[in-house]
Parts: structure tokens; sequence; C-alpha cells
């Protein structure tokens, strides 16, 4: 898919923006949307947008921001998965998770994942890799499309994987994005796991 037809859901700048301000104030916000080219807040009713305003977005934080990024992108990508539980998961499906055993919920939630991942990789080529222990990868990730890193830079993806398998698997679920393309990687990769704590 061409990258000016590629289409990602809305909450890539929709759950960003208010944490940006609340962060860094209402002028760096409207300074890293200019920068993006988002000159208008897309329309949460209006389905999927162009995947490359909000991956500007997410890009400009970095650069602008880069001591405070992974933060924000991480609340970022909670409030996500927030939206997805109160809007996206049927309440009965979410009750049903939540009584089964995680060894049976997370391979579950993770093909529901893998059914919407056209929701969140736009042109990226999405993976289910291992659904127990779960592990995602996303080739060619739009969001950090052209950077360049040492470390791991998709904390928002990370978080919204967190938050759902948390909500849904039993409590502590951590996501580790061990590589990335912004490392150089062929694909980003997820890999979940449960805290001890």
């Amino acid at each position: 898919m061409a990258e000016s037809t590629a289409r990602i859901g809305p909450n890539a700048i929709l759950q960003l923006v208010p944490v940006l301000r609340d962060a860094a104030g209402p002028d760096m916000t409207s300074h890293l949307l200019a920068m993006a080219g988002v000159f208008e807040l897309p329309d949460p009713a209006a389905g999927m947008i162009d995947e490359a305003p909000a991956a500007r977005l997410h890009q400009a934080m970095r650069a602008e921001l880069p001591d405070v990024a992974p933060m924000l992108a991480r609340e970022a990508g909670w409030r996500t998965g927030d939206y997805i539980l109160a809007n996206r998961i049927p309440r009965k499906a979410q009750a049903l998770l939540r009584l089964m055993p995680a060894r049976l919920s997370a391979p579950i939630l993770a093909r529901a994942v893998e059914k919407h991942a056209w929701t969140f990789c736009g042109s990226g080529a999405f993976r289910l890799a291992s659904t127990w222990p779960v592990a995602f990868e996303i080739a060619d990730n739009p969001v950090v499309r052209g950077e360049h890193s040492e470390t791991p830079l998709c904390h928002w993806h990370a978080a919204v994987f967190e938050r759902l398998f948390s909500a849904l698997c039993g409590r502590n679920w951590r996501c580790r994005e061990t590589h990335c393309c912004a490392q150089g990687a062929y694909s980003c990769r997820f890999e979940m796991y449960r805290d001890a704590g």
C-alpha cells in the first residue's frame, strides 16, 4: 500500500494530543502539530486517517522532546488501550477473557490483535510471531520509518498491547520491544510477558 493512501486509526493522534498539552503546554503542542502538518484534529467518528501526519507527529515529538518522548508515547498508548476497551471490544468478550486462565486468553487476544492490525500498523506489515509466549512484529513500521536510534522507539505500540493484555488476561502484563526498525532491524518486535511482581 502506498504511503499516501495508507490509513491508521485516529487515536494515533487523538490520544497523544492531550498528553502533549498536559506535559508540554499548548504552545509546544501547536508547534508539534504544525511540524506534522496537522492543522485540524481528526474526527473520531469519521474512521481511519492518513498514516503520514500521525507518524510525523510521533516523530516530531521524539525530535523536539527526546527526554520525555518515551513517557508521553506510553501514556498516549495506555489511553489508546483504554479507548479500545471502552469502545471496540464487546463487554461480553471482555468478561469471558477475564474468566479464562492467561494461557488460554492471551492467545485469543493475540489473534484478535492480529485481525485488527490494520487499525494501528498502517502500511507496515503485521505478523503474529507467536501465540504463546505472545509476540508481534511490524515490518516497515510507519511510525518510525526513516528514523535511526540505538534503542527501540515504539513506546506507543508497546503501551497499547500492555494495556489490553493487563486488562483482559490477568494483571502485570508487560510488553518489551526487543528490536526496532529504527535500529535497522527488519521489523519492530514486541514480546509480551508477565511481571512476577
